[in-house]
């Protein structure tokens, strides 16, 4: 390995000590590898994360440095740029690359944060969050040289007390912390025009992956964003704790998530709900009966193929449990049988006298609470059946859909409890 093969000004090589110096590193780390932390210590293991920490962020501005000056190595091998010669050659992406090279001319502008990498005191992260604030500091015209100096002197010793998305939060307003009577008017017009900005940025993308699912992707303000993030994970969290407490194997985060996403949108009173289309926003369920009674049967949800999607005649008597849906029954010549109305769907005084009377989830050995669970009829209504208290259970998401698939029944138990038994 070489780092250069040239003599400088002063006659000497500095080959033969970058190359020992490069070597001796390479040696201790091979060393290091030949062991096996299974077998160390755990002040050991300690030492070394703590110390490679160090290292890591010594061994980050010693490669910004070169980095800074690596102009000359584009020159002579003839590439566009220095990060179009790691593409080539180290094999890094260029915009990573890139990005290193913006980092490093960042870095080299400030040289208390350059001192803090080569300490060890300064993380990679910490130092490109804190070029970041340093920037904007330095294109604020309310801003001083003065401010600049005492604000990098003060993100510098924060970085040794916080981590790299704690600095990110203290960067921000690190000038009112400076001088809040001048600053403090400053940042909250900043922060007007961050919010203002954001609400510009306010998107959402739905489309359907033709697989059984609808993918969707947005942006939201960070005041609307945090409120739904609680949403989500307060109809998350209670399915968690549920099977952190039977000692089930926890499902990834992020199905706990989208799961209660999906409850989230189930429970959505809809008498809240804005007016859309000329009529209040709900779903639309178009069967024909013979497809309902089937066990395997096909409704579309929405009005038309054209305008919806297709769905089992399962999920759409699951669906026609809930107030928000609206199930449409047609005849051999497609007339209008019968459509759901209120009288047929549980009401809010039932939900209530069921959750007085079941407590939690009907289904035999399941404690979920009754917040989270379905009115659910017995007697499917397709059947004739009833729309009251007797007829009627609580069950949670998991066993509502149970009770309607077809490769399941369920009775109802003296006790009250539904059974689920899988067909033979």
């Amino acid at each position: 390995m070489s780092l250069g093969s040239g003599i400088d000004h002063w006659g000497t090589s500095p080959r033969d000590s970058i190359d020992a110096a490069l070597t001796a590193i390479e040696s201790s780390v091979q060393e290091l590898l030949a062991g096996d932390p299974a077998y160390w210590r755990t002040g050991q293991k300690k030492d070394l994360l703590e110390r490679l920490e160090k290292l890591q962020a010594q061994q980050a501005a010693l490669k910004l440095r070169v980095l800074a000056t690596a102009g000359d190595i584009a020159e002579e091998t003839g590439a566009k740029d220095a990060s179009r010669w790691m593409r080539a050659e180290l094999l890094v992406d260029t915009g990573v690359a890139r990005s290193q090279i913006k980092l490093a001319t960042g870095v080299a502008k400030y040289e208390v944060v350059a001192a803090g990498l080569a300490e060890g005191v300064v993380s990679l992260d910490k130092a490109r969050v804190i070029t970041k604030a340093l920037d904007k500091i330095d294109a604020d015209p309310v801003a001083s040289a003065e401010d600049l100096v005492l604000a990098e002197k003060l993100l510098v010793d924060h970085a040794t007390r916080l981590t790299a998305s704690e600095l990110k939060i203290v960067g921000k307003r690190i000038l009112a912390e400076i001088d809040p009577d001048r600053f403090e008017d400053a940042e909250a017009k900043a922060l007007l025009a961050e919010e203002e900005r954001a609400q510009q940025k306010t998107a959402l993308r739905v489309w359907d992956n033709h697989d059984g699912t609808i993918g969707f992707d947005g942006v939201l303000p960070t005041s609307v964003g945090m409120r739904f993030k609680r949403l989500v994970e307060a109809y998350s969290q209670p399915r968690k704790q549920q099977l952190v407490d039977k000692g089930v194997p926890l499902p990834p985060w992020e199905r706990l998530m989208g799961q209660g996403f999906a409850r989230l949108l189930e429970t959505i009173d809809p008498s809240a709900l804005p007016r859309h289309g000329g009529d209040a926003t709900t779903i639309n369920v178009v069967i024909s009966l013979e497809e309902l009674r089937k066990d395997l049967g096909l409704a579309t949800l929405g009005y038309d193929e054209t305008n919806g999607t297709t769905i089992t005649a399962a999920e759409a008597r699951r669906m026609a449990c809930n107030a928000t849906i609206i199930p449409w029954v047609l005849g051999s010549d497609s007339e209008v049988l019968d459509a759901g109305r209120a009288s047929r769907l549980f009401q809010p005084i039932q939900r209530k006298a069921l959750r007085l009377q079941a407590k939690c989830c009907q289904a035999e050995g399941c404690d979920m609470p009754p917040e989270w669970c379905d009115a659910h009829h017995l007697e499917p209504w397709a059947s004739g059946g009833k729309t009251n208290l007797k007829d009627g259970a609580l069950l949670c998401p998991h066993h509502h859909r149970l009770a309607h698939n077809p490769a399941y029944v369920h009775e109802r138990l003296p006790d009250g409890t539904i059974r689920f038994t899988r067909r033979p």
